[in-house]
């Protein structure tokens, strides 16, 4: 990768966040996070820069970081090609975080868009979850789609 990346010029912010993958991927966090902090600085955008959001907030949750990987994730763009990528690994830190009812109800608001019934079930549900209500009530009749 190092090799493809010197190819590039030190102003492109594909090299950094190539680079920041490659050193992820081998277990190298803090040195992904200062090559992701890089890329953003030279302003990688689009749907690169969803993924990096993506990447460099998983390594900021495990470098200890949470806090910094929640602000990541919840101002992040959403891009279809992505999908509900950003909202998993926001689950993922907001347990981390010890905000587990927050993790849950993210993670059932990611899940609805894709179900074929009980949205409004789940949406208060989720809603329950982040208002911290422990309410139990019998909603699996709900038919909206």
């Amino acid at each position: 990768m190092t090799q493809l990346v010197d190819e590039l010029p030190e102003s492109d912010p594909r090299g950094p966040f190539e680079l920041g993958g490659a050193n992820d991927s081998a277990g190298n966090e803090a040195e992904a996070a200062a090559l992701y902090e890089r890329a953003i600085a030279l302003g990688l955008s689009g749907a690169s820069r969803a993924a990096l959001d993506i990447q460099y907030a998983s390594t900021l949750r495990n470098l200890g970081r949470i806090d910094e990987a929640i602000s990541v994730l919840e101002s992040t763009e959403r891009c279809a090609e992505l999908g509900a990528a950003p909202d998993a690994f926001l689950a993922l830190a907001l347990h981390s975080a010890g905000r587990e009812s927050d993790a849950l109800a993210t993670a059932i608001e990611a899940l609805i868009p894709f179900l074929p019934k009980y949205h409004r079930s789940l949406t208060g549900y989720a809603g329950e979850l982040r208002s911290g209500e422990d309410r139990t009530r019998q909603r699996a009749t709900d038919s909206d789609a």
